[in-house]
């Protein structure tokens, strides 16, 4: 019996589409109008979709290229001319971007079939994707919990077969945390590889656009149709990308970081077993494993929120009510032109950031504040530098947590953005980071690890990938699993 259309990979999908079996809306459908489908009413991952736009993208999409035919829904923060972009945010509620995004934009060179925005934290502040103007989405393996953010819609959609890949942003772990959180493939590339036009800033020296698939060489296959040099991002890095043609080339002298002492205390459990048995499947294919100490984690934290919101606080300061976005009807003067349409427009949490950063970055505490965090960045990037001297990759949690319960940690931020613990060094040093599916738990539960390389190390971390997938039973689940009306998260 032949695999259901909509369980392939995205080189199964596109290989059929170039041998003229199957059309792109052929491909498209099998996860809009299958099994798959029944499952976004619960999980919630999609924002804007709309069938005669699918139907025309994949109708006109070339059958040639790296993903030929293959769906792809990406984050709301990237800009689409057929669909909205409005970064699940009030303050840009009907927005229609007149252009797309780089990333985009090659996407569709390379045959893809943009199918709709998906759900996430509003302006990519959150771990949890329930600061959404559109509502929460709903982890698919358990519907009571969270599927991580902010990029968790696109993270989903990918875990329940709704799409073969999907396209989110990084800018402290917003792709590695829900694939983590999700049992899906989830990279954070080398910042600059990924061009940053068309992605709506949130920190621009850490945003980086991300890659969720469910196999390894979907995210190689992705990251070679998207990498490379753009005229228009000043911070897109002009030398080739990495060579990952080699993705499953085996790890066979190749030497990964083994800092015990980051997990040592406050990390679940079922996450050490998971390192473990990774650590066992790399040695078994030929890795050799160095205990390392590792401490760049300590200032971590405090730098990064430091440098993000202060950056949040400058990005976001156009969005003001005059030129695009929400213009506060009650308005009466310029001043409450600009306090009413941003306190209307923006959350919670997009409203808390913007205080912390404006107060960072004013008078009086700049030097006490952002200028100490710049400091403290350097340093982290050195400590970086140093691990990799004695290693081609470390092994790490993506997460300290299993995927915690919707409304868990939404009135604790600091909880919060501790779940970011262990994928904030990688932005704040612009270093490659790809998050590991590796079975799930007793109770169902994804579990995963993280992959974090030197800068342009991908071609190592999806080696890494692949050997961890086919050794032993540590993550066949990504390769194997069939989403079937029996799953653990239906209800």
């Amino acid at each position: 019996m032949s695999r259901p259309l909509w369980k392939e990979s995205a080189a199964a999908i596109s290989a059929r589409v170039r041998a003229g079996e199957i059309t792109a809306v052929e491909a498209m459908d099998a996860g809009w109008d299958g099994p798959a489908s029944l499952w976004e009413h619960d999980v919630h991952a999609v924002v804007h979709t709309d069938r005669e736009a699918r139907h025309a993208a994949a109708e006109a999409a070339p059958a040639r290229g790296l993903l030929a035919g293959v769906p792809v829904l990406v984050k709301d923060n990237l800009c689409t001319v057929d669909y909205p972009t409005t970064c699940c945010s009030r303050i840009l509620a009907g927005y229609h971007a007149p252009y797309d995004a780089t990333v985009v934009r090659r996407l569709r060179e390379a045959g893809a079939v943009i199918v709709g925005k998906g759900n996430m934290d509003e302006f990519a502040m959150g771990s949890s994707t329930e600061f959404s103007c559109y509502g929460p989405t709903r982890n698919p393996w358990d519907l009571s919990r969270v599927p991580g953010g902010s990029s968790g819609g696109p993270a989903a959609a990918v875990a329940y077969g709704l799409v073969p890949v999907a396209l989110g942003s990084d800018t402290g772990g917003s792709v590695r945390q829900p694939a983590a959180f999700c049992g899906v493939y989830g990279l954070k590339p080398t910042y600059g590889r990924l061009s940053r036009y068309g992605l709506v800033a949130f920190g621009s020296s850490l945003d980086q656009v991300g890659i969720f698939a469910r196999h390894a060489g979907d995210v190689a296959t992705t990251f070679a149709a998207l990498a490379g040099w753009d005229e228009y991002d000043a911070t897109s890095r002009p030398a080739p990308a990495p060579d990952v043609s080699n993705w499953d080339a085996g790890v066979t002298g190749l030497r990964f970081g083994w800092p015990a002492n980051l997990w040592a205390n406050g990390v679940d459990g079922a996450i050490v077993d998971a390192l473990e048995r990774s650590a066992n499947a790399l040695e078994r294919a030929g890795g050799t494993r160095v205990p390392m100490e590792f401490l760049p984690g300590e200032y971590a934290v405090a730098a990064y929120y430091l440098v993000a919101t202060a950056e949040a606080s400058s990005n976001l300061a156009r969005f003001d009510g005059v030129r695009y976005g929400l213009r506060s009807s009650d308005a009466t003067d310029v001043r409450s032109l600009y306090v009413r349409s941003r306190s209307e427009g923006f959350g919670p949490e997009v409203r808390r950031r913007i205080l912390l950063g404006t107060y960072a970055l004013s008078s009086g505490y700049y030097d006490a504040y952002y200028l100490q965090a710049q400091r403290a960045r350097t340093r982290i990037r050195r400590e970086y530098a140093r691990a990799f001297e004695s290693c081609d990759f470390l092994l790490l949690p993506a997460a300290p947590t299993l995927p915690f319960r919707v409304g868990e940690k939404v009135d604790d931020p600091l909880a919060m953005y501790l779940s970011d613990v262990f994928t904030i060094g990688a932005n704040l040093a612009g270093t490659p980071g790809l998050s590991v599916p590796v079975g799930v738990t007793p109770e169902g539960l994804p579990t995963a690890v993280q992959l974090l390389g030197p800068q342009d190390g991908e071609g190592a971390l999806l080696r890494a990938a692949r050997a961890i997938e086919v050794n032993g039973d540590v993550a066949r689940l990504p390769r194997e699993h069939e989403v079937e009306a029996s799953w653990p998260g239906k209800r």
